[in-house]
């Protein structure tokens, strides 16, 4: 039996989804063959309740020079950062000369608008184009790991940070010690170090299983980021439910004594509770689901290749990674995938190896059905793709069931 990465308690495996390769490497035609795959399999831990990954894969390889993923990509991103920027510059870094540290700022969409507001700033991240990326519109990047040692350098070299800041990276973070550990050495007394990731409980509850991929090591709850704020010297004094990504969670934690805890943290415990997230029947109940869906949506795809309708795929996200090589959906089911991404296009998506092809493709002719592997932009992709819909096609959608839209 493996032991938590947290608490060093009994960590039980309750759904395996195989060989699976890096979700965001998409190889060219020539590479293919070259890919690195492990094994993604997921357990509970049944003292602290943390959902984590088995095996681990090589930072390195998941976030490599070109990590292809831009924030700034999604207009409903680019709203929710700069409505998050607003927000704790009215609040954490009001005062004089205040100082934000930002851990994985991707291409900056955040960071510049801190940048804007005159307020001292600095991102961290590992994958160098994109932080070159932030650094061209004038924001301060490191291009590295955040972990203890980094920390350390930058309190010394800027002073301490009020906030620090990730949105969508802690979970992916499986030496998580040295994050909290990094953080407690670079804040200012009674600063905060505040994360949002995807919420296990809306995972769960709408069998979003493609959020289960190499880079989400991690699937957070209340209860278990509370246990594991409490591993490392800090209290978990807020969370507040957020939209974005099909149900996030942002966590605001601090220094162990230096912040009150708010209401919302017993609100959502109690929640958490009675939705039976820290039982081990919910995870199985879970997996059995995933089976189910998995089964669904390949006899769906099946049915309509013998029928003679073209099928392509709409966003080559991380997730779908986890649904194409686990449900075997290949160029047999799905002849394409478009996307908006440079980096993506005129390569093939990771492990089950469908061409992607830019968004143009998409209208040239119109499919019969799109499936929609960006659902977390659905409202937003089929206010924009109407005309598909017009012309007589359909939406496939695989959460939180097997359905036409």
């Amino acid at each position: 039996m493996t032991s938590c990465r947290i608490c060093g308690g009994p960590v039980v495996e309750f759904f395996d989804f195989g060989r699976q390769p890096v979700s965001d490497v998409f190889p060219a035609p020539a590479d293919i063959g070259t890919e690195h795959f492990y094994r993604l399999a997921v357990g509970f831990c049944t003292d602290c309740t943390m959902v984590q990954q088995l095996e681990e894969v090589d930072r390195e390889k998941m976030f490599p020079a070109d990590y292809p993923y831009r924030s700034s990509g999604s207009s409903l991103m680019r709203r929710h950062f700069e409505e998050t920027a607003a927000h704790y510059l009215a609040t954490e870094l009001n005062g004089p000369d205040p100082f934000y540290v930002e851990i994985g700022c991707n291409d900056g969409i955040m960071l510049n608008s801190v940048r804007a507001a005159g307020v001292r700033h600095l991102g961290v991240d590992p994958a160098e184009h994109a932080a070159l990326a932030a650094g061209a519109t004038g924001s301060r990047v490191h291009i590295g790991f955040f972990e203890e040692p980094a920390a350390r350098r930058i309190r010394e070299a800027e002073g301490p940070a009020q906030l620090v800041f990730s949105a969508n990276t802690i979970s992916h973070i499986a030496y998580i010690d040295s994050v909290f550990a990094g953080a407690r050495a670079l804040l200012a007394e009674g600063g905060v170090f505040v994360f949002e990731d995807r919420y296990l409980g809306d995972i769960v509850t709408h069998t979003y299983f493609d959020q289960v991929y190499d880079e989400h090591f991690y699937l957070f709850s209340v209860r278990s980021v509370q246990a594991m704020a409490r591993q490392y010297g800090f209290d978990l004094i807020d969370v507040e439910h957020l939209s974005v990504h099909g149900g996030t969670m942002r966590y605001t934690t601090a220094r162990a004594g230096e912040r009150t805890v708010r209401p919302a943290v017993a609100r959502w415990l109690a929640h958490e509770h009675d939705r039976k997230l820290s039982e081990q029947a919910t995870y199985a109940s879970f997996g059995a689901k995933v089976e189910s869906h998995c089964a669904e949506l390949r006899a769906l795809l099946t049915r309509l290749k013998d029928e003679g309708k073209r099928v392509v795929g709409y966003g080559a996200t991380c997730k779908s990674a986890t649904v194409t090589n686990y449900c075997g959906i290949g160029p047999d089911l799905i002849s394409a995938v478009c996307d908006s991404t440079p980096d993506k296009q005129h390569r093939v998506t990771p492990g089950s190896h469908i061409p992607i092809l830019p968004p143009e493709h998409f209208s040239s002719p119109y499919p019969d059905y799109a499936v929609l592997f960006a659902w977390n932009h659905a409202e937003e992709i089929m206010a924009k793709e109407q005309e598909f819909k017009a012309a007589g096609g359909r939406w496939i959608l695989y959460v939180p069931d097997v359905h036409l839209a």
